[in-house]
């Protein structure tokens, strides 16, 4: 059994740290802060999301969207693919929620202006999104960091047990997925089924959506191919 990954200084501060709302982010459908996490003389800032300010939504349990940004990460951690930034569950100013290390990025760059130079990069996106059903990935949830790296962000309404996968990236539907990430996958998969992820997964995502998690990654490798698009609604909105 592979062992569960050990904390990185970001999580620990992140997890660990004394937290100060700086403001509200804009343009959110949810309560969402940027703060400052302090531990010691180590000092980082992240996107607070508090479980008491989420909309409820008719397709997902209320409370429920902080701990599907976490588990996210924890996926993303898994596979080794894509940037996620850390993400942990932890009490703050206002209440329990989830905390997201912020990344610096180019505000000129989201998918569409970066899909072509950089499609290696969407393909890991792609398959990361059929695993997790993600039902909202939008151009501007592809952040180019400052460090090169693109980095992805917003996973609230991820891991439904029905099939939600909307998304921009549709540009390798029905394509062969690449071996590399296919030996990913595989891995994934039987840390699903008995491996920490398994286990972490379980303390954050109801027992049925875990199993779905399982599902939906043994289906991609039995067709080896990325997903196409479903007949209810496959595009978010906005795309941006």
């Amino acid at each position: 059994m592979a062992l569960a990954p050990s904390p990185t200084p970001d999580v620990r501060i992140l997890a660990e740290g004394e937290m100060e709302i700086l403001g509200l982010m804009p343009r959110a459908s949810n309560y969402t802060f940027l703060a400052k996490v302090a531990l010691g003389e180590e000092e980082r800032h992240a996107v607070y999301k508090p479980r008491d300010g989420e909309a409820p939504l008719w397709d997902f349990p209320d409370g429920t969207l902080c701990k599907r940004e976490v588990a996210a990460y924890v996926v993303a951690q898994a596979l080794g693919w894509p940037s996620v930034p850390p993400t942990v569950l932890r009490d703050g100013p206002e209440g329990l929620g989830s905390a997201q290390l912020f990344v610096e990025f180019d505000t000129r760059h989201h998918f569409f202006t970066l899909q072509e130079q950089r499609a290696d990069d969407f393909r890991r996106v792609a398959v990361f999104d059929a695993i997790v059903n993600n039902a909202d990935r939008k151009g501007g949830h592809c952040l180019l960091g400052t460090d090169g790296i693109i980095h992805v962000i917003d996973h609230g309404v991820c891991f439904s047990p029905s099939p939600k996968l909307r998304t921009v990236i549709w540009d390798f539907a029905g394509e062969p997925i690449p071996d590399a990430l296919l030996d990913d996958v595989t891995r994934l998969e039987q840390d699903l089924r008995d491996g920490p992820t398994c286990e972490r997964l379980h303390d954050l995502l109801d027992p049925m959506e875990v199993e779905a998690t399982l599902g939906r990654t043994a289906a991609l490798l039995r067709s080896k191919r990325f997903p196409l698009p479903g007949p209810d609604r496959p595009y978010p909105w906005p795309a941006v």
